[in-house]
């Protein structure tokens, strides 16, 4: 036994004699400042596996001759013998089947594990040098020079792949980091490219709190936005760049419902837009012939990205009043006259209101409680037919013709001046006619009117017909709509043959393209 241990020790000294010359490197000069090969180091390890296997390989064979010599002579293995060959049997299974020859990996001397084999470390540097490449949009390459150890490393030591790649992942986050920038697009289109995310969703929280209230419950972005990730980026924005980017209008078109009073020009004006480019978008339309109640196409300036909020609104409503007719035989068809005024009602309503850039765009009404009921209004309603004088409400033109002044300021006689009607061509003696049915109030001269009739309807509403060569009504006739009332002329101030035609409302004067028909 002894023997066997002698022989033993002198292999493994041989073996730490080997490796204290490696270590103090070779005696050749040329050779000193060399470092061992990958091949020289497999070398080694492979020498020290061998020594191994065959240290352990004697240890069992002795062992095993030793238990059958002692059966085969009926002798009793002493304990301090026994004791001997199972410290070397133990030693022996250690090595072999709870440990492995490794590599321990360093990257620019910074350990990153340890591997049984360098193809691990080669797999892994494959893998992330692909996703980075992918990811920046440029041939990506990990930085450092890997270096290779050989070790005896207990199997469960070994590192796994992902902890190897997680080391290199580490590199292209911290580069990563460095040229990440946040490209912002809108409903698919790129608007531009920043460096502060931070400052980004800043900007664009304060975008909604412009349209946000106290009562404001939700706010988004109507169109798609999205931000991504950008690395490769040739030019940067700032924040106040994107801002005024995303805030930047594109035309879009909208309606507008004509109310009284309303000129085609002041329209234009309304809408930031010139009368060419409102025409344009409605060649349908008569601008001179405007009535309440068209519909006309309008430009409306739409931001690159719109808010949409919505607001939660407590407000007290009007409940109308219920209508009791009652007929009467004194008065005409189509006329009423309220004879008791109800009270109107309250409601508290609550409600989601929608805004688009602070347009109300839809009203959900989510409760409506009552808090006082409305009383009832009773009404007289007309049944006597109408006489055919009688008003119409309606107002036709006094005479076919072309306008040649309209409402409104102008240059006449080398001055400006403020022109409170139209002026239609005519041809001398041309038959004017009432605009609609009513009374003459006035038939003769006045100023520069010249020979004037003037109509009041029923409603309240005067008709002017100035300039005329001869009038064919008097004062108090009744007249119906479409009677012949004058002969056009150029009486007064006038500069040709037309019919000057004036309305006024309440006394003033308004502009009559609103009320023809």
């Amino acid at each position: 036994m002894r023997q066997w241990i002698d022989t033993m020790r002198a292999r493994l000294s041989q073996l730490a004699a080997s490796r204290q010359r490696a270590a103090r490197g070779p005696e050749d000069p040329e050779a000193a400042g060399r470092k061992k090969t990958f091949q020289e180091r497999q070398a080694e390890a492979r020498l020290a596996v061998a020594v191994l296997k065959e240290w352990s390989r004697i240890h069992l064979r002795r062992l095993a001759h030793l238990l059958h010599g002692a059966t085969a002579e009926n002798r009793v293995v002493g304990p301090a013998s026994f004791l001997l060959v199972a410290a070397t049997l133990g030693t022996a299974l250690t090595l072999t089947t709870l440990y492995s020859t490794s590599y321990a990996v360093t990257v620019d001397g910074d350990p990153v594990g340890v591997v049984a084999d360098q193809s691990v470390v080669d797999q892994a540097i494959q893998t992330v040098e692909a996703t980075g490449s992918a990811l920046l949009g440029y041939d990506y390459q990990v930085e450092g020079d890997v270096d290779y150890q050989f070790a005896l490393t207990l199997k469960s030591d070994l590192s796994e792949e992902r902890d190897i790649q997680n080391y290199f992942y580490g590199q292209l986050n911290e580069l990563s980091d460095q040229l990440r920038a946040y490209e912002v697009s809108v409903a698919g289109r790129a608007i531009g490219v920043v460096k502060d995310e931070d400052a980004l969703h800043q900007m664009l929280d304060s975008l909604k709190a412009e349209y946000s209230t106290q009562d404001t419950v939700s706010a988004e972005f109507v169109e798609d936005l999205e931000i991504g990730y950008v690395y490769a980026v040739q030019d940067l924005m700032t924040i106040d760049e994107m801002e005024t980017a995303l805030k930047a209008n594109s035309t879009g078109e909208t309606t507008y419902t004509v109310v009284q009073g309303d000129t085609f020009n002041g329209i234009a004006y309304a809408n930031d837009m010139s009368v060419s480019d409102l025409k344009a978008l409605n060649p349908g339309v008569d601008i001179n012939r405007l009535m309440v109640g068209d519909v006309l196409n309008v430009k409306e300036l739409i931001p690159t990205l719109s808010v949409r909020t919505v607001d939660h609104v407590t407000y007290t409503e009007a409940i109308e009043c219920p209508v009791e007719e009652v007929e009467d035989s004194s008065m005409y068809k189509g006329d009423t006259k309220v004879l008791t005024q109800g009270q109107e009602g309250e409601a508290r309503i609550e409600a989601d209101v929608t805004y688009v850039n602070g347009y109300e765009r839809e009203r959900e009404i989510t409760s409506s409680t009552t808090l006082r009921e409305p009383t009832t209004t009773v009404m007289a309603v007309g049944t006597k037919e109408k006489p055919r004088t009688a008003s119409t409400g309606t107002y036709r033109w006094p005479i076919s013709g072309r306008i040649t002044s309209y409402f409104g300021g102008r240059y006449i006689f080398g001055s400006y001046s403020y022109h409170s009607g139209l002026d239609i061509s005519a041809s001398y003696g041309a038959t004017i006619k009432a605009a609609d049915g009513g009374t003459v109030t006035f038939a003769g001269t006045k100023g520069s009117y010249g020979r004037l009739v003037i109509i009041t309807h029923d409603n309240g509403t005067q008709t002017y017909y100035a300039h005329n060569s001869s009038l064919l009504v008097s004062a108090g006739d009744k007249v119906y709509q479409g009677q012949a009332i004058a002969k056009a002329g150029s009486t007064g101030r006038s500069t040709g043959v037309h019919c000057h035609f004036e309305m006024r409302v309440n006394g003033t004067a308004v502009n009559p393209l609103n009320y023809l028909d």
